[in-house]
């Protein structure tokens, strides 16, 4: 890792973060073009221990190509240096074991560097967390990753936590700016009184799924609220740029399931 990128947080550009693998599963496939694959990929190149966070990050990341190793495991099956693109945002993932000769799952940790828009880097990383269901930034050996990373841990936490905040306000703001539709919808025509209701419901069910850091939920919901509005009155624009931009990554990208195994 090179001291450019051993910097933690985020700039305009890009974030930096680092977090504990806990898990080695699930192994992979590397093709002859250095892509992973589902393990057993025909003709496969070799094998690769893709790990939790990795799986993780690429699934927050959405609908992508196949990711492809900038450098691919030699004799360790978990050391490997990984890049993803998704519509505008670009994601490198290292791998390497920061203590115990990577002897154990636990020795090793990922550098996730995520390049492009602010708002969708937070949510990528909103969604790594809610994915994984623990604080990825607190380490197995808490000297050897500040040692290794050059970041006390509560700089780790903030570094996280900053851009979960962001993406956790940003979908508030867009239940809000539906619900304020909503309201001003209301008593105009009694005929889409059972419309406005049916938003509403959406809308309650998206600030719950919200609470509960289900990012996929909030936007089913939003979605459902927004289709009552529109159908309320068609003339109403609500959505956000965001909102917009997250619809058309998935309309224009493949999606690639790396859950699946062949």
């Amino acid at each position: 890792m090179d001291s450019e990128a051993s910097e933690v947080g985020s700039d305009p550009s890009r974030t930096i973060l680092y977090a504990q693998v806990r898990e080695g599963n699930p192994q992979m496939s590397i093709d002859e073009e250095d892509r992973l694959r589902p393990l057993n990929w025909p003709e496969s190149g070799g094998k690769v221990y893709l790990g939790d966070v990795a799986q993780a990050a690429l699934r927050a990341l959405g609908p992508h190509d196949p990711p492809r190793f900038a450098e691919s495991p030699v004799f360790d099956e978990q050391r490997w240096v990984l890049v993803s693109r998704a519509n505008e945002l670009t994601m490198t993932i290292t791998s390497t074991a920061y203590w115990g000769f990577g002897l154990f799952k636990s020795c090793f940790m990922n550098q996730i560097e995520i390049r492009g828009p602010y708002g969708l880097r937070a949510r990528c990383v909103h969604d790594i967390v809610a994915s994984l269901g623990h604080k990825p930034w607190e380490p197995a050996r808490v000297s050897k990753f500040e040692s290794v990373t050059g970041a006390k841990l509560a700089e780790h936490r903030v570094a996280w936590e900053e851009l979960v905040s962001r993406a956790s306000e940003g979908m508030s703001e867009e239940i809000i700016e539906l619900e304020d539709v909503t309201r001003r919808l209301r008593g105009t025509d009694e005929s889409i009184e059972g419309i406005l209701d049916s938003a509403e419901t959406a809308l309650y069910e998206a600030r719950m799924a919200l609470a509960d850091r289900n990012a996929p939920a909030v936007e089913r919901a939003l979605g459902r609220a927004y289709t009552a509005i529109v159908e309320a009155d068609p003339s109403t624009e609500v959505r956000s740029s965001e909102m917009r931009a997250s619809e058309d990554l998935l309309y224009e990208v493949p999606l690639v399931d790396l859950s699946e195994e062949e």
